[in-house]
């Protein structure tokens, strides 16, 4: 990676970052005091920091940059239609090319009869179009009385008032009010830290049974939707056991509720196929999609609906009276469609099914023989590993949630890792076009950081069980 000079000192930038840049998901006090990490380029699946320490993504920037840094052609796409088109709006019976194009191409590329797309800037936005969505659905079909919409526990959707009341994390909930009515949550498939004694398979059941019991309790004639995430990404790469999606299905064809899958991070490609739908077989009314649509390269999402209830909409709706800005932007549509394009015909997907993906997994399994890891569970290219003060019990460490994810997520930082920590579960979802050498080098760094933890584990007296 070619080093440019940065016009400001690090000291600089930081102080002006403290001034006037307020973070997300950030004490404040906490990082002004720090000095925020200064990320100034990228190539491939590295990055580089003002000063001058290369690290590896093992995060894809935030689940996202699926084809990797410094891909010139999306930069060359987004700089032909600003001269050519830089923006124009949706609305007033309008389109444009590149929205056009790219909703052609989804609806290639989607499974099922999902055929038209609803824009937004990214996932948040779509969660909360799927929040109006449906309601204006069941409303047009005579049904207005069905309002609600069920979702998981530790779910992630957002953070926007609407789809962060969808999402299921009670740190968020605590902030601002949430959720918004008629929104419940059921608990989440997370077999390793709530299973029991239950075999996995028995587990998924019961958890899946839950979405009937509180459609039963609701009552079915209030019901619009249930959303959920193939795999919950932010909650900890949560991977359902086998039998959870396919009674999830059966309870949704069963009774007159739409599903919704959340695919902002589980879509083209993160789960070995091009959608985490095709990888569970599960068949949305509706699905949520972001990130790895234009590999973070630029800010955009959508909310792809059925053919069946477009159909539905187009014959009894009306107008929908919702919309933003920037639904289907032209520049972020146009490096959107460019990214497509990539990932088809250089067979990223493809290659992560049949080559990388499988090495990753053999790779990160056998970090499960470390003394600090209870489990190392994967899917794609998404896995994460437990750390636990007792292996056999599945035992949370007696410290609060997090201290040592906490701990172990600031080696990874300054040996030249970017891997999250989610509590006390380490988490990854590289670029996927990582390569297998790479992929070593991941597993290498992750175990030596898994040492550094444990040494600094034991020397603070945190290698005590707690409960669950």
């Amino acid at each position: 990676m070619e080093h440019r000079t940065n016009h400001l000192s690090t000291a600089d930038m930081q102080a002006d970052d403290a001034a006037h840049h307020l973070h997300p998901f950030t004490d404040t006090l906490e990082i002004n005091e720090r000095g925020a990490r200064i990320i100034t380029e990228a190539r491939g699946v590295y990055l580089r920091d003002s000063e001058g320490n290369s690290m590896l993504d093992a995060m894809a920037g935030l689940w996202c940059v699926n084809i990797g840094y410094g891909r010139k052609e999306l930069a060359e796409v987004a700089y032909r239609q600003m001269l050519e088109l830089p923006y124009y709006n949706a609305f007033f019976m309008t389109s444009h090319p590149p929205a056009i194009a790219l909703a052609k191409k989804l609806a290639e590329l989607m499974p099922g009869d999902l055929n038209r797309v609803f824009y937004a800037s990214g996932g948040s936005e779509a969660n909360d179009t799927n929040i109006r969505l449906v309601r204006h659905y069941w409303a047009s079909m005579g049904k207005p009385e069905k309002t609600v919409i069920i979702a998981r526990k530790n779910a992630y959707h957002g953070s926007s008032v609407g789809s962060g009341s969808l999402g299921g994390m009670a740190g968020m909930h605590a902030q601002g009010g949430l959720p918004i009515p008629d929104i419940t949550h059921i608990d989440q498939p997370y077999w390793y830290a709530e299973g029991g004694d239950m075999s996995p398979g028995e587990f998924g059941l019961a958890r899946a049974r839950e979405l009937e019991k509180e459609i039963e309790r609701i009552g079915e004639g209030k019901v619009a939707a249930f959303i959920a995430e193939p795999v919950q990404g932010a909650g900890g790469v949560i991977i359902p056991p086998s039998t959870y999606w396919p009674e999830i299905q059966r309870i949704c064809d069963e009774h007159e509720i739409l599903l919704i899958a959340d695919e902002v991070i589980c879509a083209f490609g993160r789960t070995g196929n091009w959608f985490g739908s095709e990888t569970f077989n599960i068949r949305p009314d509706i699905m949520t999609i972001a990130k790895g649509l234009s590999s973070g390269y630029q800010p955009i999402g959508g909310s792809v609906v059925s053919e069946r209830i477009a159909k539905d909409l187009d014959t009894h709706g009306g107008e929908f009276a919702h919309g933003y800005t920037y639904s289907g932007h032209p520049v972020a549509a146009a490096v959107a469609l460019e990214n497509l394009r990539i990932m088809e015909e250089e067979k990223i997907v493809d290659n992560v099914r049949d080559i990388t993906g499988p090495y990753l997994s053999e790779r990160w399994a056998a970090l499960a023989d470390h003394p600090l890891v209870g489990e190392a569970r994967n899917i794609g290219f998404m896995g994460a590993l437990e750390l636990t003060p007792d292996k056999s019990a599945r035992a949370p460490f007696a410290a609060g949630a997090g201290t040592v994810g906490l701990i172990c997520r600031e080696f990874c930082f300054s040996n030249g890792l970017v891997m999250r920590h989610v509590g006390d579960k380490m988490i990854i979802s590289p670029p996927l076009v990582m390569t297998t050498e790479e992929i070593d080098e991941l597993a290498d760094k992750a175990w030596k950081c898994l040492d550094l933890t444990l040494a600094e584990a034991k020397s603070q007296g945190l290698m005590v069980a707690g409960e669950r």
